[in-house]
């Protein structure tokens, strides 16, 4: 609030020409007639009493740093002889006044120059504020921030030293005045403060990598604030940051530098999300996208997460430190609550994502991404907060966000169980090769175990669970289809035993669609065939099962082989035994053309049917092969060798000689391509 200069009661209105300190009563000489107005230079004489020494100084006034004095008696215009540095001093000296001048009977004046003093202050803020807003000035030039800062603090001092005396009525106009003038300047430092801030922002940015290493190498966030550059920022901006926030604290403006810091740190977080492609997705939108669309949103999701954690966050941190140096507490306040601000939204997203209705069995391997996103995390967030309570409040969040998308992974499994106990098709896979089902689990099994002890963490967390939750676990366990050497296996190995189980269940249902037994005995060698041999091929699946799984499936598939054996060519054996061809002591013509008859009809119809027959594997396939060829070409051979004289040699022998042995190892080798064929004459 401006004085009336008028007013000779007010106590602040300086006695007219009263421009010295107090207790100097000299007038200022009037502005000399040779001063050239374009130099904007005055030289005036200015007499001060010296209290020490009673000597008076002549000093050069620069227009520029004086105060404009309209005398009131028609006089020429005077000037004001006010530099900065002689009104810092005055303002110490009236704060040291006020300071003694704590008796409420005090009769004490206030010095006549501090109208005055006040009106220099005023314009110099205002000039101050001008060029600085307007960008006459930088903010990186020293002098300038130093010297409105060194203004700001005196006022602050001043108001402090005024504060007690704010219900004296003589106190009141200067009070008023001096509030009014501390105000604007800090209301342009809290604008100046979220404009710098807006500017701060981090130093090659696509490099992310390079600061990480930076910032893992580095145990504690203790550099000072000269190291700016060290952690991405702007090092002049930084200490320009510094010295605002100092100021702004220092004079009661704690809140609202705070503030704007929050408010614009927080809009720079929402930009970097932008820039990720990471966007607040609500409950109901997740619950409403389609599975590619919400995978494609969980990998930014992914990505966003995992670059603030071990980038953006640390260097939250280390900016937290550098603006407010020399308020550690305002700067582990400030960074807490930004940095939770800021995870709470990005695990929003995976409760979301974990609370979604739509949970099947293929999107396992995103929900174990972001488990382990979340797990991974974990440590290096811990290292950013020394205060353990809001490290376990954060941590808290993050284990919470973890656990329930373990779940969802455990209700996966589940959904596996139930889609192959579900799987009831009618229609047989042709040729009896690996079914789609068996493909589906055993590939899905072992992506799964590429995440293997991510997977035995959550199950054994889902294990404790359940132990809390309820005292019969044989249902989750499986125990009842268990030895009492795999009770110990992991909880993780005995879910993948049940679901193994589980497809071998569907599978011998499946066999019995056939209708040729043999043909059920190759898919059933097929299948187990396929599921023994990706096992074998995972490290990790392998690990899982163990060795008395895969010694049970490979004597299954022999059992499977011999049945197949016995299915098919013991009736085609048959035809070469003797008993039955003697009469008399002599072969029988007639039964011996039968025989060759029945085995040719016999074995054509195998080849024709069989050689339709898939069996993909290279080592399966030829096993049988080689398998049927021994068995059948050696004793047809021998058969052969026996009786083949009984026929004359020419039209009868070819009738029912039809095949020699080497022809029927050609048409055992056509076995099982997927090929129908059909077997014809001796091959010459």
């Amino acid at each position: 609030m401006e004085s009336d200069p008028s007013d000779k009661s007010n106590p602040i209105t300086p006695r007219k020409h009263d421009l010295k300190e107090d207790g100097d009563s000299s007038p200022v000489p009037p502005r000399s007639p040779e001063a050239d107005p374009q130099e904007g230079q005055v030289t005036g004489h200015v007499e001060r009493n010296d209290e020490d020494e009673g000597k008076k100084d002549q000093e050069t006034i620069d227009t520029s740093e004086i105060a404009e004095e309209e005398v009131d008696d028609g006089d020429v215009d005077r000037k004001l002889c006010y530099s900065l540095e002689k009104a810092l001093e005055d303002i110490d000296k009236l704060a040291t006044i006020l300071s003694s001048t704590s008796d409420e009977n005090d009769s004490s004046e206030i010095p006549e120059y501090v109208g005055k003093l006040m009106d220099f202050v005023e314009a110099k803020v205002a000039e101050y504020c001008t060029d600085l807003g307007e960008g006459k000035a930088k903010w990186s030039q020293e002098p300038e921030v130093n010297s409105f800062l060194e203004i700001v603090d005196r006022l602050s001092k001043l108001a402090t030293v005024l504060e007690p005396f704010k219900c004296r009525e003589k106190f009141g106009s200067l009070n008023n005045r001096v509030g009014s003038i501390q105000q604007r300047a800090l209301s342009f430092l809290e604008d100046e403060f979220r404009v710098l801030l807006d500017e701060c922002q981090p130093i090659d940015l696509e490099k992310e990598e390079s600061v990480k290493s930076k910032q893992e190498s580095t145990e504690e966030s203790d550099q000072s604030i000269d190291e700016g550059d060290s952690f991405g920022y702007p090092n002049d901006i930084v200490s320009i940051l510094n010295k605002i926030a100092k100021e702004m604290v220092s004079c009661g403006y704690e809140s609202e530098c705070c503030q704007v810091y929050i408010v614009t740190r927080r809009n720079s977080f929402e930009e970097l999300f932008n820039k990720f492609g990471f966007e607040n997705i609500s409950i109901d939108d997740v619950q409403k996208m389609q599975w590619e669309a919400l995978e494609r949103e969980i990998v930014k999701w992914i990505r966003t997460f995992k670059q603030c954690a071990s980038v953006h966050f640390h260097r939250e941190l280390r900016l937290a430190e550098a603006v407010f140096a020399g308020y550690p507490s305002i700067a582990t306040h400030l960074f807490y609550n930004l940095t939770r601000s800021m995870l709470i939204q990005i695990l929003n997203f995976s409760e979301a994502v974990a609370m979604s209705s739509k949970r099947s069995a293929e999107k396992l391997f995103k929900f174990l991404d972001m488990y382990e996103t979340l797990r991974d995390t974990t440590p290096t967030m811990d290292r950013y907060f020394k205060d353990e309570d809001g490290a376990n409040q954060l941590r808290s969040e993050i284990n919470t966000a973890r656990s329930r998308i373990g779940e969802a992974i455990v209700s996966m499994f589940s959904d596996l169980e139930n889609s192959i106990k579900s799987d009831s098709g009618k229609n047989p896979v042709p040729g009896g090769a690996v079914h789609p089902l068996t493909s589906y689990t055993v590939n899905y099994l072992k992506y799964a175990c590429e995440y293997k002890e991510t997977l035995e963490q959550v199950f054994k967390e889902h294990l404790k669970i359940e132990r809390a939750d309820s005292n019969n676990r044989a249902e989750f366990q499986g125990q009842g289809n268990r030895n009492d050497s795999e009770k110990e296996s992991s909880p993780f190995s005995i879910q993948l035993t049940k679901v193994m189980d589980l497809l071998d269940s569907n599978l011998e249902v499946k066999s019995k669609l056939y209708k040729d037994v043999s043909l059920s005995f190759i898919f059933m060698m097929n299948n187990g065939r396929y599921i023994l041999q990706k096992v074998k091929a995972s490290a990790e699946i392998n690990e899982l099962t163990g060795d008395n799984w895969r010694r049970k499936r490979s004597s299954e598939l022999r059992q499977y082989h011999k049945n197949y054996q016995r299915e098919t060519w013991s009736k085609v054996l048959g035809c070469f035994r003797d008993e039955g061809l003697n009469v008399h002591g002599k072969v029988s013509k007639p039964e011996l053309k039968e025989r060759f008859k029945t085995f040719n009809a016999m074995f054509e119809e195998i080849h024709k049917t069989q050689s339709a027959w898939i069996v993909k594997d290279e080592q399966l396939q030829s096993e049988l092969r080689v398998s049927i060829a021994a068995v059948v070409i050696p004793a047809y051979r021998s058969f052969l060798g026996r009786h083949s004289q009984h026929f004359t040699a020419g039209r009868q022998s070819e009738k029912y000689v039809k095949y020699q042995p080497e022809d029927l190892e050609t048409y055992i080798d056509e076995l099982f391509d997927g090929t129908p064929a059909t077997t014809g004459r001796r091959k010459q």
